[in-house]
C-alpha cells in the first residue's frame, strides 16, 4: 500500500512523538469538553445528564483482514461500531478515546491512514477525541476504542425495557454486511490463488460499504426524539438480528414472534446471498455487523412510525411462556436461536 512512497520508521519517533504527531491538529467541538488530549487525563462535564461509556476491542484477523480492508476504513469503523453502542441507549456520544498496538511493519503513514479515518468518524458525528494510547504489539495491530456520551435519565433505552405487546421495529435493512464480507472473502482466495487477478467488486458497492464502512445510527435516535416516541428497549444489530432480539427477550423476560416477510432486506443483499447459495433471511437473522438499531415501542406510537421509510415494524413482544418465534414467508412457525458473532469460537 506505501511501496512507492518513503515511508517513516516509528522507532524514529517514539511514542510521545507519535502522539503528538497524530493528535496535533485535534479540535474539541463538545461543550462536555473541559480538557483533552495533552495531560494525564481528560476533564468532562456533563452537568445534569446520565452518562454512557462503551468500549470495543478489535484484533487483526479476528475482526478484520488486512488484505481487504483500506487502513482508513479500518480506524472509521473502529469508531462507528463503538458509537453505535451509545445510540443503542438512546444516547448521544460526546468523546472518544482511540488506543493503538502495532508492530514494527506499520511505518507512521499506515498509522496516519488509520487515524485520518478515526477522526474523519469523529467529525461527521460531531464527537471530540480526546486521548488514547499506543504500543508495540507482537500479536498484529490492536485498536481500542472507549465512547462516552450522555442521556437524560428517563430517555435512556434499557435491553430490560421490553413490555408486552410491543412493536418491535428495525432501522435500514439487514444482511448487507454480512453478504459483502462473503464477497471480499471470494475475491481474496481469488487472489491468493492468481495474484495476478484483479477483484470483481463492480455493481456491489453497497454491500461492500455495509461492511467496510458502516455509518452508526445518531440519525435514528434524533428521529425517534422528533418523532416524541420512546422506546422501550434498545440494542444495535451487530452479532445478527436473531441474536440480538433474544438478548432483549432474556433481559425483559419476554417472548417475541417476528415476520420473515417483514424483515428489511436491500434488493443488492437478497441477490448476492442468492449468487452465493445463502438464505438472504438466515443473512439478516445471523450475519451481523449491520450496527442498524433494533428498538420496542408502544402499540400507540405505531402510526408515528408508519410512514417512516428507514423504519420497519417487524413483529410483536408476547409473553415469555410463548417463545421467541419468527412466521416464515410460506406461515409456518420456526423458534429463534442465535447462530452470530461468538467472540470466542
Amino acid at each position: 500500500m506505501f511501496d512507492n512512497i518513503e515511508k517513516t520508521n516509528l522507532n524514529e519517533m517514539g511514542e510521545f512523538g507519535l502522539i503528538e504527531h497524530l493528535t496535533k491538529n485535534i479540535q474539541l467541538t463538545q461543550k462536555s469538553t473541559i480538557k483533552g488530549v495533552g495531560d494525564d487525563a481528560a476533564v468532562l462535564d456533563f452537568s445534569n445528564q446520565k452518562v454512557l461509556v462503551s468500549t470495543d476491542l478489535l484484533l487483526e484477523n479476528v475482526h478484520f483482514d488486512l488484505r481487504y480492508v483500506p487502513l482508513k476504513h479500518l480506524g472509521y469503523k473502529a469508531i462507528q461500531v463503538n458509537l453505535s453502542d451509545i445510540y443503542a441507549m438512546n444516547g448521544m456520544a460526546s468523546q472518544v478515546t482511540f488506543s493503538i498496538g502495532l508492530s514494527s511493519k506499520f511505518p507512521l503513514e499506515a498509522v496516519e491512514e488509520i487515524y485520518e479515518g478515526a477522526l474523519i468518524a469523529c467529525q461527521n458525528y460531531n464527537v471530540d477525541l480526546i486521548g488514547g494510547d499506543t504500543s508495540t504489539s507482537a500479536q498484529g495491530l490492536v485498536i481500542s476504542v472507549t465512547s462516552m456520551g450522555y442521556a437524560e435519565e428517563a430517555k435512556i433505552a434499557y435491553r430490560s425495557g421490553a413490555k408486552e405487546g410491543d412493536l418491535v421495529c428495525v432501522s435500514g435493512d439487514l444482511g448487507g454486511a454480512y453478504v459483502g464480507l462473503q464477497l471480499l472473502e471470494r475475491e481474496k482466495q481469488i487472489f491468493l490463488e492468481n495474484p495476478g487477478i484483479q477483484p470483481d467488486l463492480e455493481g456491489k458497492d453497497y454491500i461492500i460499504e455495509r461492511q467496510l464502512k458502516p455509518d452508526a445510527r445518531k440519525d435514528i435516535v434524533q428521529l425517534l426524539a422528533d418523532l416524541e416516541i420512546q422506546p422501550h428497549a434498545m440494542i444495535d444489530v451487530s452479532d445478527g438480528l436473531a441474536s440480538e432480539i433474544l438478548h432483549i427477550c432474556k433481559a425483559s423476560n419476554v417472548g417475541c414472534k417476528l415476520y420473515e416477510e417483514k424483515i428489511p432486506i436491500d434488493p443488492m443483499t437478497y441477490e448476492t446471498a442468492r449468487e452465493f447459495g445463502l438464505d438472504p433471511t438466515v443473512c439478516a437473522l445471523s450475519g451481523g455487523e449491520d450496527y442498524e438499531l433494533l428498538f420496542t415501542i408502544s402499540q400507540s406510537d405505531y402510526d408515528k412510525v408508519k410512514g417512516q421509510l428507514d423504519i420497519s415494524v417487524i413483529g410483536h413482544i408476547t409473553e415469555a411462556s410463548a417463545g421467541c418465534q419468527m412466521i416464515s414467508k410460506s406461515g409456518n412457525v420456526h423458534d429463534i436461536t442465535a447462530q452470530g458473532w461468538n467472540a470466542f469460537s
